[in-house]
């Protein structure tokens, strides 16, 4: 694998977070919880890493939690969240959600309909972003919370977190934003927000580590008890990782300022791949051809062959890999299976046309030289498929 565009599955670790995390893995092991020097310095380790990733998103290091996933910090914020509510008030049974979260959203909302919660799901429009007209009505005084991502993880494309947010807190409601895909790629800030999930591997850090922003005084009850974080997650914490995501958070804050030149080679990427395949269509445009605003990093492409039908993305992703590119169908999560994106089904693909798009994401560290050899690759791939 010589050229890497599979970024929003997962990033490369950084130089500079490796480093950071070297000494937590040999010399500095000591338990933060233990009362010696070794633990304390481990202690202070986590604390600053807490402060850097508060840092990232406008938070306060004690609104941070860290967890082993993003999934986890997910089901940790709307479980916790629900279970402090059930006392508080429990008229409120109701939540709402978007068509085009992540699966591990999607997942546990099923599962609490399951379980008698009454479930809104919002569609979304051709660009895949859901209409706060429909929002609004569909939020009363039983919803207990709305859950929306900040960029959708297959489009890049970005929500109207502020706004949603806005209309959840006019009605007494709490609301959560999976901001995985986004933080790091664009500004994010917490303001308005009662939940917020993060995750390092999104952001040139490692992997099993996730981070979840509770707002100061917002209803929550731990899933996982023990002393650690605040009470509110117990186990003992993984040092290393947490020093690692902390050392990528600020890293990705002082990276911001060079979205411009990412987005510079997205729009290289996709003018270049219109250009030199008939056919090739954005997913996440509006009808009249213009991107929805999206992340610097994403574009997702339909791929058609000279007939307009659907090519099999699958075959093209194939022969890309043997070329030593790595790209996407979509979700690293939700691969494996037979089923077309749900995502680009709910933006109005029919199952063929999902079925026939690959997802291109560059990191910070992409270069134009890769993007051209990308470019290069396909009138071959064209011809093959044409043929």
């Amino acid at each position: 694998m010589t050229i890497y565009l599979d970024n929003n599955a997962t990033t490369a670790l950084a130089p500079e977070v490796r480093e950071a995390m070297f000494p937590c893995l040999f010399g500095e092991f000591a338990n933060p919880s233990s009362p010696h020097s070794g633990g304390m310095a481990a202690r202070r380790a986590v604390g600053e890493a807490r402060g850097q990733v508060a840092g990232l998103i406008g938070a306060r290091p004690a609104e941070i939690l860290f967890t082993g996933s993003a999934t986890e910090a997910t089901h940790t914020a709307i479980l916790g969240s629900l279970r402090a509510l059930e006392e508080r008030d429990p008229r409120r049974c109701h939540l709402v959600t978007t068509a085009v979260e992540h699966p591990a959203t999607l997942m546990l909302f099923a599962d609490l309909r399951d379980r008698g919660w009454r479930v809104t799901v919002l569609p979304v429009n051709g660009a895949g972003v859901p209409s706060l007209v429909d929002l609004a009505a569909a939020v009363t005084p039983e919803t207990a919370l709305v859950s929306m991502m900040w960029a959708n993880n297959e489009t890049g494309v970005l929500m109207p977190v502020g706004a949603a947010a806005a209309i959840a807190r006019q009605n007494g409601a709490l609301f959560h934003s999976d901001a995985v895909q986004a933080a790091g790629r664009v500004p994010v800030e917490v303001a308005g927000v009662d939940f917020l999930t993060l995750s390092a591997h999104k952001m040139h850090g490692p992997k099993g580590i996730g981070a979840l922003y509770i707002r100061k005084g917002a209803p929550f009850l731990p899933l996982i008890h023990g002393h650690q974080e605040r009470g509110r997650r117990g186990g003992t914490e993984n040092v290393p990782a947490i020093v690692g995501f902390g050392a990528a958070a600020r890293l990705a804050g002082a990276a911001l300022s060079g979205a411009g030149a990412v987005a510079g080679l997205r729009d290289r990427l996709e003018r270049g791949i219109l250009a030199r395949w008939p056919g090739a269509r954005v997913n996440g445009a509006s009808p009249a051809g213009v991107p929805a605003a999206r992340l610097p990093n994403t574009s997702s492409i339909r791929f058609a062959d000279p007939q307009g039908r659907p090519v099999d993305a699958e075959e093209l992703l194939t022969r890309l890999d043997r070329a030593g590119i790595a790209v996407s169908m979509g979700a690293a999560c939700a691969s494996g299976g037979n089923e077309p994106s749900h995502v680009l089904t709910a933006m109005g693909l029919s199952p063929a046309q999902a079925a026939g798009s690959l997802r291109f994401s560059l990191s910070r560290y992409s270069t134009a030289s890769e993007v051209d050899a990308v470019l290069g690759e396909l009138p071959a791939l064209h011809a093959r498929l044409a043929a």
